[in-house]
């Protein structure tokens, strides 16, 4: 799994920006830069950890290509745990482009996706889920899920997997030394002492995973699709929750024809929101696989806020919509409650007081704030911030450790039949074996490679 080669990339976002670096990471790192770095101080002086002016010249052509910050540091002491050297330069593709390929010809090769960080987990300066952790720093969108993704990287997660993982080893090796070598002088451990044990690391695991649900929603937002009959302010209420004009609005029905999407951010949760075409019956094949696209989103959404328009009344279209949505999370908007009458208005809501209802005026923006309130409740029982408890955001953490807990409870069950405990090591032992595999311990390469493959090139 580990080259030991020196590799490169362009670690800022491609495209014109005041600055742009270029890392090299590897043995070579420093013999690279030596060729290419022109300063006052001596390459080989510069101290491990610093940075120095320069400029960086083509060693064949003496042409200078950009004048550049150098920083230099000295393995262990880097992200990687190799020489890595990072080349402040000025932003711009033509620029870090040219420097990039100047360091390639010197003899590193491009980097895969997230390379950098594989190095770093390879090298045991991390763990697989910090390592996870780092692109969901980078993907965050709100503050609350910045701050589960550096609680993550930080090791919160990490420290009581590895936490449990070894009282489990060490449950092991008390049941391995007790069963072979009995004429040793060591405290003989029960199989009643074991399912305790367990018992008390099943509820730990437990605790663990029942706020996954608040975990994922920080990580990846909710999906929320608004749906309903063509003209009724769907494309609206994505303009206003947005904060600007995504979606085009006109008194014209069927004017959205795909999905349009914004992300939109409310009390620190990031909501993605799905504008789809108007639910109805049409000739229009364009229009048809727009409706044919809202059904699917329909059927993938965490939420389905459903638009009414209360001067039309509830219609035959709309109840159908609700029968389709009947076992998913909806909210419904009476809208237009600035054409309406208050008994129009009360109507409508005698007939939805089964579902979580709002009623807005879109074109004046009325109870906007209700809207944004709705969605969270109904999404979530209880308050999302963490209050400094360990979330698992991961799916595949919480299916390891699903599988850790069928495992202890398959040992649990043993036990409780009179099975010998040699017999129930092997339960306990795949339990560990998958706590394991959440940090990396004992992961598989294609594992690897499918986590770092979503890593951009760079990190």
């Amino acid at each position: 799994m580990y080259k030991e080669d020196t590799i490169a990339a362009i670690s800022t976002p491609f495209g014109t920006g005041g600055i742009g670096i270029v890392r090299i990471s590897g043995d070579n790192a420093f013999d690279i830069a030596k060729n290419i770095f022109r300063g006052k101080t001596d390459f080989d002086k510069i101290r491990s950890n610093s940075i120095k002016y320069g400029k960086i010249t083509d060693p064949k052509s003496k042409i200078t290509i950009d004048e550049v910050l150098l920083s230099k540091m000295k393995a262990p002491d880097t992200y990687t745990r190799e020489d890595l050297i990072e080349i402040n330069c000025h932003g711009g593709s033509i620029v870090t482009g040219t420097i990039l390929e100047l360091v390639l010809r010197q003899g590193a090769r491009l980097a895969e996706p997230g390379e950098f960080t594989k190095r770093a987990f390879l090298n045991g300066r991390i763990d697989l889920t910090k390592a996870e952790a780092v692109i969901d720093v980078i993907n965050s969108k709100t503050k609350e899920s910045t701050k589960a993704a550096i609680e993550q990287l930080e090791g919160s997660l990490s420290v009581k997997i590895k936490e449990i993982r070894q009282r489990i080893i060490g449950l092991l090796a008390h049941i391995e030394v007790t069963v072979d070598y009995p004429e040793h002088d060591i405290e003989e451990i029960t199989g009643r002492m074991v399912y305790d044990e367990l018992k008390k690391i099943k509820t730990e695991l437990e605790s663990l995973i029942k706020n996954f649900d608040k975990g994922r929603i920080l990580r990846d937002g909710i999906k929320a699709v608004i749906a309903g009959r063509p003209n009724v302010g769907k494309s609206s209420l994505l303009n206003v929750l947005s904060g600007r004009e995504t979606a085009i609005v006109t008194n014209i029905p069927g004017t959205t024809r795909d999905i349009v999407e914004e992300y939109i951010n409310i009390r620190g949760i990031p909501v993605r929101l799905l504008d789809t075409a108007g639910i109805r019956k049409t000739d229009d094949t364009v229009e048809k696989i727009g409706v044919e696209k809202a059904s699917t989103a329909m059927k993938d959404a965490d939420l389905v806020i459903i638009i009414t328009d209360v001067a039309e009344g509830l219609t035959k279209a709309d109840i159908k919509l609700l029968e389709t949505t009947k076992n998913k999370k909806v909210l419904v908007l009476i809208n237009k409650i600035d054409l309406a009458t208050d008994m129009q208005i009360e109507e409508m809501q005698r007939a939805l007081t089964k579902y979580g209802v709002v009623a807005v005026s879109l074109k004046d923006s009325t109870n906007i704030e209700e809207i944004e309130e709705n969605i969270i409740s109904i999404i979530l029982s209880d308050e999302i911030s963490q209050n400094n408890e360990i979330l698992v955001t991961n799916i595949r953490h919480k299916m390891l450790i699903d599988k850790a807990l069928q495992s202890i409870e398959e040992a649990c069950e043993s036990h409780e039949n009179r099975m010998p405990l040699d017999m129930i090591t092997i339960d306990i032992n795949a339990a560990a074996q998958h706590l394991g595999g959440i940090t990396g311990e004992n992961a598989s390469e294609d594992v690897l490679n499918e986590i770092f493959s979503r890593f951009c090139i760079g990190k």
